[in-house]
């Protein structure tokens, strides 16, 4: 896959830019009980480009299992869903200050493993803050669960909320890594 962007128009504050190629992005929500993954691609067929959620879903870890059988779950079926989807580019939510440090060190844990299955993969990761996730999606960083769900729902025209809150969150971090990518774009477009 890969883009390639073209300046429609001479550089002004309205210039737009069409990607030549669809851009494919893999987002993915760690949890320690439940990993979220959304795919979402962009798509400039017709006159408006538009986003489309290509697929999403949500890793359930067992509780029985050992950690390290939980991570393994986790690299195993990430691998799977980024071999199925060929993306461009993988987007991770950054690690969140915790008060319990034990907590904090699981989802660490975990997402380790998601860098790994992007990097064995060969694929570049870029990661965003909770706060610019929300921003990016709502327009408002300290933005609701049920906010995120319904944005996410409109902005890919999904005819219900995307479930789980997890799959839902996987594919407002795709968003989110499209959305920067696009201003980067405009802005080195500009200069």
């Amino acid at each position: 896959m890969g883009h390639q962007a073209i300046l429609l128009q001479p550089v002004s504050a309205h210039a737009r830019v069409i990607y030549t190629q669809a851009v494919r992005v893999f987002g993915i929500d760690c949890g320690t009980e439940t990993t979220g993954f959304g795919v979402v691609e962009t798509c400039d067929a017709g006159r408006q480009s538009r986003l489309v959620c290509m697929s999403m879903g949500a890793i359930r870890i067992g509780k029985a299992q050992t950690t390290a059988q939980r991570l393994e779950q986790v690299y195993r079926e990430l691998t799977v869903e980024l071999i199925r989807w060929t993306p461009d580019a993988v987007a991770i939510e950054e690690v969140f200050y915790s008060v319990n440090a034990k907590s904090a060190l699981k989802l660490g844990q975990v997402r380790g493993v998601a860098l790994l299955a992007a990097a064995t993969q060969g694929l570049p990761v870029a990661e965003y803050a909770p706060l610019r996730i929300k921003s990016s999606v709502v327009g408002y960083g300290l933005a609701k669960k049920e906010q995120v769900q319904f944005m996410v729902a409109r902005l890919l025209e999904l005819a219900e909320l995307p479930q789980p809150s997890d799959a839902a969150d996987a594919l407002a971090i795709a968003i989110c890594h499209i959305h920067t990518a696009q201003t980067l774009s405009l802005q080195g477009a500009a200069r």
